[in-house]
């Protein structure tokens, strides 16, 4: 049973621990880089812009200069870019745990393709964290690591079935968007699912931020730097809305906290905001149904299957 008593603002002593976080050059990724930091994680920052990515490593140690990072480039709309990092990451040991973060917020007004041939936001969102999680299994199962996956609140909002994940047919920014989170949803909790049935010893956990937005998150040269209106704009939105480092709480928790148990969802505890807490997910995401064929369309897209047997072994051995 997860704990009541979780403070988001003490965190437990993380020396030792080993982390990637993907997208960690801005927004929830890079406020969950900086507290498990400041707990005294190792953490992996990647991010596909070197630029951006250099400055937001520069921030944190900025703020924190004790902070153990490295960085690591990583577009998860590439999938030569996700096997190229991943065998990085895997040089370096162990991994406590990786948190899938790195995505589109604002898609394209039009349906956009990778080099891949994938629709942009089903890629970045989804596709690139099926592939990059499966390339690290090992490596988490070598630590009992943990596996956590964004989710969003525009599940509820509308819960598309995603029978045409790759959006062939009827592409809107938000239809990209919302099916892109219901997908990376239902693929955490039927991750945790087969890894479970597996015998593999990972665990996998759905996070969500709540409303969370960058005009009521502290400024940060090269990474979060709003302007005067979006501060007045978001700052209206006071009374439901939360800032990024707030976000980035139930994030950092299912990431962290040995009480949250696989399969859990994550979020704030007024939905919106708040401290985080277990909560309940919508039921599309549930979906046995949907679980099978988002991963089916994920293990044909990216053809890299899970090495689930390799990763049971893994724990044998130890």
């Amino acid at each position: 049973m997860a704990r009541p008593d979780w403070d988001p603002q003490h965190l437990p002593d993380l020396h030792g621990r080993r982390y990637l976080v993907t997208g960690s050059n801005a927004g929830l990724g890079y406020f969950s880089t900086e507290q498990l930091a400041a707990a005294g994680a190792h953490v992996v920052m990647t991010g596909r812009s070197p630029n951006r990515l250099a400055a937001a490593r520069a921030a944190v140690l900025r703020r924190n200069p004790d902070a153990s990072i490295e960085t690591l480039l990583l577009d998860t709309s590439n999938l030569g870019s996700v096997r190229a990092a991943a065998a990085t990451a895997r040089g370096g040991g162990a991994h406590d745990g990786v948190l899938l973060n790195a995505g589109i917020v604002h898609p394209p007004k039009e349906r956009e393709e990778t080099q891949d041939g994938h629709e942009l936001v089903f890629a970045t969102n989804a596709l690139g964290h099926y592939a990059l999680a499966g390339e690290l299994l090992t490596t988490l199962a070598a630590a009992s690591g943990r596996l956590v996956w964004l989710g969003s609140m525009s599940t509820t909002i509308s819960p598309y079935d995603p029978v045409d994940p790759q959006l062939r047919e009827g592409y809107t920014p938000w239809r990209a968007y919302v099916q892109s989170k219901i997908a990376t949803s239902v693929l955490g909790f039927e991750a945790d699912r087969r890894l479970r049935a597996a015998g593999v010893d990972v665990s996998s956990v759905v996070a969500h931020p709540g409303y969370s937005t960058s005009g009521r998150t502290t400024g940060i040269r090269g990474v979060n730097e709003p302007t005067r209106t979006t501060r007045f704009v978001d700052n209206l939105q006071a009374a439901f809305a939360q800032s990024k480092e707030h976000g980035a709480w139930p994030l950092v928790r299912a990431l962290v906290d040995p009480s949250i148990e696989g399969g859990s969802f994550v979020g704030p505890r007024f939905g919106t905001r708040g401290e985080p807490r277990v909560v309940t997910p919508s039921k599309i995401v549930r979906s046995a149904d949907i679980a099978e064929r988002i991963w089916r369309v994920c293990a044909d897209a990216t053809r890299m299957p899970w090495p689930l047997e390799k990763a049971a072994k893994v724990r044998a051995a130890r």
